[in-house]
């Protein structure tokens, strides 16, 4: 690797034919891959389901809402886990920047498949917010709901044991994952459900990192030689802060004094 007078290491420089000779070998294990996760994600559909039994009661556009209503008459339904605590004046950045890479959903209606956000702030809250990111994705609000309690995506002790990616409260201390039990935690996640008829079921969630390749901004720069540019990433010495201190809102990058940081983390291994 070179390294530039601000000691940033770069990619060595080489002819033409020596980068093909590596590009080639770098293609091979990125063709593996590819073959993996294909098998991968068949593993994925072939997972059993769990039938959905409580009455949810959400809060949208048009007043009560039921999590059949999101289906909106498709046979698949995508819910992104958005982290909005009543509490808070704004939406999570990092759940905002994975809203902004979701894109027209003409896409996946065209694949049968319906997909919606869901947060545990109060629905007029969560409109006010839609509109200032300028979306138009489907957003419903879980306050008073359990839907966000049953789906560990709200950590509350004193409501339901704790749990995260699979992962118990005793598990998440032994890896050295702070588990704050006094008060709510807020933290992402994405999951599928199947309908038939007006049976619903649960057919997936993934958590943390699982839904990295649902951030296209994430595997654009995971193609360019700087990469993402958080602590994490080796070779070191490209970052400029901790975890994602550098992510904002997407109409704050000129106000950064604006923003908060609500849930920038560190990179996790989760």
């Amino acid at each position: 690797m070179k390294k530039t007078q601000n000691h940033l290491q770069l990619p060595s420089v080489v002819s033409r034919d020596e980068w093909l000779v590596a590009r080639k070998r770098l293609l091979a294990k990125e063709k593996e891959f590819t073959r993996e996760r294909d098998a991968l994600n068949t593993e994925r559909r072939q997972l059993p389901m769990v039938e959905i039994n409580k009455d949810y009661v959400l809060n949208g556009p048009n007043g009560k809402t039921s999590l059949l209503d999101l289906f909106e008459g498709r046979p698949q339904l995508i819910v992104h886990h958005f982290m909005f605590d009543p509490d808070w004046e704004a939406g999570c950045p990092a759940c905002s920047l994975a809203a902004d890479n979701i894109g027209h959903l003409a896409h996946l209606h065209a694949r049968n498949t319906s997909l919606a956000l869901i947060s545990r702030a109060p629905f007029p809250k969560l409109q006010r917010y839609k509109e200032r990111m300028g979306w138009n994705i489907p957003w419903y609000s879980s306050y008073d709901s359990d839907f966000n309690y049953d789906f560990h995506v709200t950590l509350d002790e004193s409501i339901t044991p704790i749990e995260y990616n699979y992962l118990t409260k005793d598990e998440l201390v032994q890896k050295g994952i702070p588990v704050d039990s006094g008060q709510s935690m807020e933290v992402p996640g994405v999951s599928s459900f199947l309908r038939d008829g007006e049976r619903i079921f649960h057919t997936y969630t993934t958590y943390a990192r699982g839904t990295d390749l649902i951030l296209g901004i994430f595997n654009y720069l995971d193609l360019t030689a700087l990469g993402r540019q958080e602590d994490w990433e080796q070779p070191p010495g490209r970052s400029d802060g901790n975890g994602k201190t550098w992510l904002r809102r997407h109409d704050e990058y000129d106000h950064p004094e604006e923003s908060d940081s609500c849930c920038h983390s560190k990179k996790s291994d989760l």
